[in-house]
This record gives structure tokens, C-alpha cells and sequence, in this order.
């Protein structure tokens, strides 16, 4: 094979994948975009103020540093979201009972008090068993949607950090198929491989 042509091939493979690094780099920028800012303004939507500490006496200095840096500002990263759930949320559920616990104490209770419907300490055990359901499940479902945002923003993230790997990629193989183009002319046309 003439090495002129050989040349020329890898040279326009060469375009192609810098075409194509491009390509989904631009892609990529406009995910991360779009999760960024799409977690971001729903989170801000929820006008969710940080609060300074978790109340956790035993909250690592880290933790502890994140929510005075970020006190009474409003939730606006994945990041808040995530410290807010994991630290702040968590720590105050890992006080109260499972859901499922919850619920189960709550039927046996609302069971009791449906039996002696005249007993007034009984029906207020089993409203004030209600009411742990209620915050347990409102408790949880805060902190798993806040979680589910901490996801998006994170596949954000990292999407923008393969933006820049493949526009930078991009730009190496453009540049080296610019070379390629340069050599070709260079090379003599009875040259082998």
C-alpha cells in the first residue's frame, strides 16, 4: 500500500473522529446545562431554606462547616440537596420509627380505638400514631426526592466534566489531522509501507 493513501485514510478517520469528539462535546455541555439549571430553578422553586446546623452533636466537622457556610441560604445545588437529606432529614427521622414500624403501630392502634370507640386515650393514641405516619412519609419522601435531584445534578456534573475531555480530545485530533493533512503533502508519492 502507497503510504500517501494510507496517509490520507487515517488523516480523514482522523476529521471524523474530531468531528464526532465535537460533536458530543456540545451534546454533553448542553446536558449538563440542562441539568444544572433544571435541578437548580426546581430547587429554588421550593424556596427550601438550609438551616445552620443539622442538630446533630455528632455530625463530623466537614457537615458541620457545609451547613454554616450554607446557613439560610435557599437550596439551589444537588449538592445542598443531598447534605440537607443525608444530614439534616435523615438525622431527625433516625429518631423516629421506620414507616413500615409506623404504619403497623398505627392500624393496631386505630384497630383499639375503633373496638372501644368511647375511649378518649385511645383514640387520641391512635391520632397521635397517625400523625408519626404522616411526618415519617412526608420525612421520607422529602428526602428521596431531594436525593432523586441530588442524582440529576450529579449526572450533570459529570456530564460537564466529558464535555471538556471530549472537546479537548476533539481538539487533539483535529490538530493532529491538520498534521496529518501536512504530512500527505510532504510525503512522496513512491513511499511504502
Amino acid at each position: 500500500m502507497k503510504r500517501k493513501t494510507f496517509d490520507q485514510i487515517v488523516t480523514f478517520v482522523g476529521f471524523g473522529l474530531s468531528a464526532l469528539l465535537l460533536v458530543a462535546a456540545g451534546l454533553l455541555n448542553w446536558g449538563a446545562t440542562f441539568a444544572t439549571g433544571t435541578v437548580g430553578e426546581q430547587l429554588a422553586a421550593q424556596k427550601i431554606s438550609i438551616p445552620g446546623n443539622t442538630g446533630d452533636p455528632d455530625a463530623s466537622k466537614d457537615v458541620v462547616n457545609f451547613f454554616a457556610d450554607n446557613a439560610d441560604k435557599i437550596m439551589t445545588t444537588g449538592k445542598q440537596a443531598q447534605m440537607y437529606a443525608d444530614h439534616y432529614i435523615q438525622f431527625h427521622l433516625n429518631a423516629m420509627p421506620t414507616y413500615a414500624d409506623a404504619s403497623n403501630a398505627s392500624r393496631v392502634a386505630t384497630g383499639r380505638a375503633a373496638a372501644d370507640p368511647t375511649n378518649s386515650s385511645l383514640q387520641a393514641d391512635a391520632d397521635k400514631k397517625a400523625k408519626i405516619v404522616d411526618t415519617v412519609f412526608k420525612g421520607q419522601s422529602l428526602r428521596g426526592m431531594l436525593l432523586n435531584a441530588y442524582a440529576f445534578w450529579e449526572l450533570g456534573q459529570i456530564a460537564a466534566i466529558s464535555a471538556i475531555a471530549a472537546l479537548a480530545g476533539g481538539l487533539l485530533m483535529l490538530l493532529l489531522s491538520i498534521a496529518g493533512l501536512i504530512h500527505i503533502r510532504r510525503t512522496s508519492e513512491d513511499a511504502t509501507i
